[in-house]
């Protein structure tokens, strides 16, 4: 170890970092047509080119350059973006901000990086009979070496001003120190929750499920204040009568708990 606690390597930083999660867009919308409408507007906010903005500018915030990017935007709907990177050089491996906290907020599909990637698929869909249309978003952010995708997980989440978030982070393989001694993991960590700011956390209701002995860490996260207007596409909660709200709501409410808990839930009229 060095005198600052870090360790000395024999070689190259072999541990591999990985950070995927999902994002979820919920929102009701009346009619047929409105459905479509959604669809069609969600799938204009994340086609193909903005979303490869959005991931070069994850490769900026985590220190990694672009390699190659392949994207398509797919028929009748849905995107995908991946990037090939490799890891910017680094004159002196312990300038490389590793600790628990965290990384930079926004200032405002396919890219590989050399042994690491960052890729996103979306997945606009909608219910058949009850005007519940869900949007998600899968991306995954890999590294290997010195740079932790954990760094841009506030960006991500400002950027992409999602309902529901569910995110697992895992460091896998080993690097060995100057006498040879494998280390699995580099860096501390208790909870992916120490990585997002307190403006973020403050939205939320987040539950984190943790294996800390096997590297594996796991935070859900939902908004903590819903107001309904926010969700209604198309229409004006002052369109709606008492009733007509009240079961909206509800809707909306179930399917973002039955996202969030990974499982389906009896409807609520019937209990």
């Amino acid at each position: 170890m060095s005198s600052n606690g870090r360790i000395k390597l024999q070689g190259f930083n072999n541990l591999t970092k990985s950070l995927s999660f999902c994002i979820y867009d919920v929102c009701y919308a009346q009619t047929a047509k409105q459905k479509a409408e959604y669809i069609e507007y969600i799938d204009e906010q994340y086609n193909a080119d903005r979303l490869t903005e959005i991931l070069s500018e994850v490769c900026d915030i985590i220190g990694a350059n672009i390699l190659n990017i392949a994207r398509q935007d797919y028929e009748p709907q849905g995107a995908s973006v991946t990037i090939l990177v490799s890891e910017e050089p680094v004159k002196d491996a312990e300038d490389v901000d590793q600790t628990e906290q965290p990384g930079p907020l926004p200032d405002s599909v396919v890219a590989h990086l050399d042994k690491s990637h960052i890729c996103v698929h979306t997945y606009p869909e909608s219910h058949p009979d009850d005007g519940i249309c869900t949007f998600r978003a899968d991306i995954e952010v890999s590294t290997c070496g010195i740079i932790s995708p954990l760094k841009a997980l506030n960006y991500l989440i400002h950027k992409l001003e999602s309902d529901i978030v569910t995110i697992d982070y895992r460091v896998r393989g080993f690097t060995r120190d100057i006498k040879g001694v494998k280390h699995y993991i580099d860096h501390d960590i208790n909870s992916i929750q120490n990585f997002i700011s307190h403006d973020i956390r403050d939205q939320y209701r987040m539950l984190d499920v943790n294996v800390l002995q096997e590297n594996i860490f796991h935070t859900k996260m939902m908004l903590a204040d819903c107001d309904l207007n926010q969700y209604l596409f198309g229409t004006d909660i002052a369109d709606l009568d008492s009733d007509d709200a009240e079961e909206i709501s509800e809707r909306l409410f179930k399917e973002m708990n039955e996202i969030f808990y990974g499982r389906n839930m009896p409807d609520m009229q019937n209990h």
